[in-house]
């Protein structure tokens, strides 16, 4: 069926361009007539399907913040709770959203869900903007007939999810800036400012120590091989990069991020509170508990613990407690186990896992402020040590040079 590109005028006269596949352009007009508007233009798609690629390729660059789907998501839940249909709702929030990306997409989800299509498979045609996750919330929502305490549910979710990222970057900003200033000075002063006194102490025949010596060997070899320095930085990361793909690297990485000090209980405790609240959120949407747990697993994060929730979701399929499928992996703590149980048993786990959720994030909080109280005088206590060396190689030649003049 071949694709055919569009532009047609709504009913306020806004011009409105799109795509949609049919079996003829005759069969198309009459589609888009039906949804109320007038057709001025119908392309079939060859050239067009070449400059919407590009146009794609454009909206690359563009970018749709959290705080934005968060607002989408909570002023859609209200407009529906107000009683204003979906569709109007989404007119409504199209022609208000200032962001000419999301106002795109919310106008392909309004014509599809116009042209008789549900929301959740309307919004399943973004799947960079609108996760499985949420697609399975909304849809759990239309069944149930609660879309909009499901979008506000999202809403919190996705707020939640963004302030645990912006603690996390937070804690690590000031400790980044102290690496690029270290690296960025130790290499001025190396690669610039020690061959000029290395001239002038060879020049007075003074013995170069072994401290200046080495320094000097550093500074030379960047300077004239900087360039080879920066392709194996490269290569390597790109290295990395590449193996972290595949799937037995991507499970060791997540398995040395486990396990790493200090680092490791702090990604641990991140997940199992990333697991229990997605997994909350997902009961508490009506969503059925194996497509929740399915779900949980791929927005862990984690391969090893996103294996272990796989497995998890087999043994409740067979009819096993979820505790007990958790707490035969080893990677989760008893006392997450227990109250997971304790869920299971008085029919509450939803509360409990929310409870765990915020037990874990507190921890979490906690870690952050104590890795952020460690890694500065750490830090601080390296970049002082390279200033005392880079200090111990141009003094001690200078007061050797002094003594030489001394005699």
């Amino acid at each position: 069926m071949p694709t055919y590109l569009y532009r047609v005028r709504d009913t306020a006269g806004k011009l409105v361009k799109g795509h949609m596949d049919a079996v003829s352009e005759a069969e198309l007009a009459g589609k888009l007539q039906k949804m109320g508007y007038v057709v001025t233009k119908i392309t079939e798609g060859h050239v067009g399907i070449k400059m919407e690629g590009l146009a794609e390729l454009a909206d690359r660059f563009k970018r749709i913040r959290t705080e934005d789907k968060i607002m989408f998501n909570i002023q859609l839940a209200n407009m529906i709770d107000s009683g204003i249909p979906l569709l109007s709702s989404l007119k409504t929030l199209k022609d208000q959203i200032e962001n000419n990306k999301l106002k795109e997409i919310l106008g392909d989800v309004y014509r599809s869900i116009d042209g008789g299509g549900s929301f959740s498979e309307a919004i399943a045609k973004h799947p960079n903007i609108f996760s499985k996750l949420f697609v399975s919330m909304v849809k759990a929502g239309e069944v149930s007939g609660s879309l909009p305490t499901v979008l506000n549910r999202g809403a919190v979710f996705a707020e939640h999810q963004a302030d645990i990222r912006q603690r996390i970057n937070g804690a690590l900003f000031y400790p980044l800036i102290l690496i690029i200033t270290a690296i960025g000075v130790t290499t001025f002063i190396v690669t610039f400012v020690m061959p000029n006194f290395i001239r002038i102490f060879k020049g007075a025949g003074v013995a170069l120590p072994l401290p200046t010596m080495i320094l000097y060997g550093i500074g030379l070899g960047v300077k004239k091989y900087w360039w080879i320095i920066l392709l194996g930085i490269i290569f390597i990361g790109f290295g990395i990069k590449i193996y972290i793909g595949t799937e037995r690297g991507r499970l060791q990485f997540d398995r040395l991020k486990l396990n790493f000090p200090i680092i490791g209980s702090l990604a641990r405790k991140l997940y199992i509170s990333r697991f229990a609240r997605t997994l909350a959120t997902m009961i508490a949407s009506g969503v059925p508990i194996l497509q929740s747990l399915n779900l949980a697993g791929e927005v862990v994060g984690n391969e090893v613990i996103a294996r272990v929730i796989k497995s998890t979701r087999d043994g409740v399929e067979e009819g096993e407690a979820i505790a007990e499928s958790l707490k035969i992996s080893g990677e989760f703590p008893a006392d997450m186990i227990q109250m997971v149980a304790v869920g299971e048993e008085t029919g509450n786990l939803e509360g409990l896992l929310n409870k765990i959720s915020d037990f874990y994030d507190m921890a979490v909080d906690y870690s952050i402020r104590k890795l952020t109280a460690l890694l500065e005088p750490v830090f601080l206590l390296i970049i002082g040590c390279i200033v005392a060396f880079i200090m111990a190689s141009m003094l001690l030649p200078i007061f050797d040079m002094m003594k030489a003049l001394q005699h």
